[in-house]
């Protein structure tokens, strides 16, 4: 019901400021890869500013990695799909062997360090492009005993809380060191850190990049009233939508919507 709403009010305000409802897979169509027909991880990993950046590399028949634990993922992705965790060579053997007899193109990464995930979610300005127009920051939460388990939409143990406490200024100190990433224009930027005042003053490590459909997962905070939700989506589809218009003609188009619908229903498999 969610996704319908939010489609709903993008269709009405593309519909009122005379945008094209499907260019809205073009708006992070420089960052969408060529040669391997999806947003690649391995590609966006280079873009991540090395500070921040955590070691990942294509898994193969010989990997090895040099610490524990290590996450093993599809090389695209979403809600957490086929995301697997080992903690030692044994079990990364094992997850390995499953996962090279399949077609599906696999990931292994170096845990984050820090105590606290976050997702920040953002559209741009579609007028000027250098700002926010819509920009949410939300704690991922896990109710199990694990130590490292895999957060998403569709663990039961996973819950999200809404940073309602932070001021523009605030804001502002974050949104200042996420220029340092390409400009996205519209995203989701999954993080660990151990503290809030660490992550505004850039200390942190990038976990996930979502240029693809993602989520403002503000709405899946159940505290958040549903006045509030409802308010959020009519703004920030508009605030989409707007972006949707001010997207260049002239930039070159790419078919990005049938390859990624495509391989998601493989990672669903």
């Amino acid at each position: 019901m969610l996704r319908v709403r939010l489609v709903f009010w993008y269709m009405l305000w593309c519909l009122r400021f005379g945008a094209r409802p499907w260019r809205y897979f073009q708006l992070n169509a420089p960052w969408f890869s060529d040669s391997r027909r999806i947003f690649s991880k391995r590609e966006m990993d280079e873009l991540i500013p090395p500070k921040w950046r955590l070691t990942q590399e294509p898994l193969r028949p010989d990997s090895r990695p040099s610490s524990w634990p290590v996450f093993l993922k599809p090389e695209w992705g979403q809600n957490a799909r086929g995301i697997l965790v080992a903690e030692d060579q044994q079990s990364f053997d094992r997850s390995r062997r499953r996962i090279l007899s399949g077609k599906l193109p696999y990931l292994f990464q170096e845990a984050a360090t820090g105590a606290r995930e976050f997702e920040i979610f953002y559209i741009r300005d579609g007028a000027s492009g250098n700002n926010p127009a819509v920009f949410s920051i939300t704690e991922t939460l896990n109710s199990s005993n694990l130590s490292w388990p895999v957060n998403g939409i569709l663990n039961q143990h996973t819950s999200y809380k809404t940073l309602t406490r932070l001021t523009t200024s605030d804001e502002h100190r974050l949104w200042q060191h996420l220029e340092a990433l390409p400009a996205f224009r519209i995203a989701r930027i999954g993080l660990r850190t151990d503290s809030i005042e660490d992550m505004l003053e850039g200390k942190f490590r990038i976990i996930e990049i979502n240029l693809f459909v993602p989520l403002p997962l503000h709405l899946l905070d159940e505290s958040v009233s549903l006045q509030e939700r409802r308010r959020f989506i009519r703004v920030s589809m508009r605030k989409l939508a707007q972006s949707v218009k001010a997207l260049p003609l002239s930039q070159p188009r790419k078919n990005i919507f049938w390859p990624m619908l495509l391989l998601s229903c493989q990672i669903r498999r």
